[in-house]
């Protein structure tokens, strides 16, 4: 059975998975995109869940202003190492983060972790901190949050 090209890449950017456990998980599948992706996000928090107990000291604190302004929001997350952090993946988790902050009342960071992310409400932050965690392979959490808002 051929396998697309194409679908093996947009899995690997949604999930973080390498590229034999999408080709495996399509042909498991049928060459079904839908099922292969949840067989993805299986092992995803099955690898999160493997490095639940390592500790995390270093990370970034992470600022993001939305809507001209008004709005603006500072977290802190953290990853095992100063190497981590600085890549283009984790930065780009900190933004995401930070801009869902920003548009939703949130009451602690189980809350945020709940919450439908913006851009693709068939997920939640929780998934994009595992799919970060798979990719990078070292424990990553969010530690805290504020939002600020004009007018408050």
């Amino acid at each position: 059975m051929a396998i697309d090209v194409e679908k093996i890449k947009k899995l690997r950017e949604e999930t973080g998975a390498g590229v034999l456990e999408i080709k495996s998980a399509l042909e498991e599948t049928a060459d079904d995109y839908d099922k292969a992706k949840e067989i993805l996000m299986r092992k995803v928090a099955s690898k999160a869940a493997k490095k639940a107990d390592r500790t995390a000291n270093d990370g970034l604190v992470y600022s993001y202003i939305h809507n001209g302004g008004k709005v603006g929001s500072m977290i802190l997350v953290s990853c095992e190492t100063d190497f981590v952090a600085k890549t283009e993946d984790f930065k780009k988790l900190c933004h995401e983060v930070a801009m869902q902050v920003c548009t939703e009342e949130l009451n602690n960071v189980e809350d945020l972790l709940e919450a439908e992310y913006i851009r693709d409400p068939s997920k939640k932050i929780i998934d994009l901190v595992n799919e970060a965690i798979a990719k990078l392979g070292e424990k990553i959490e969010i530690v805290k949050f504020v939002k600020f808002s004009v007018g408050e």
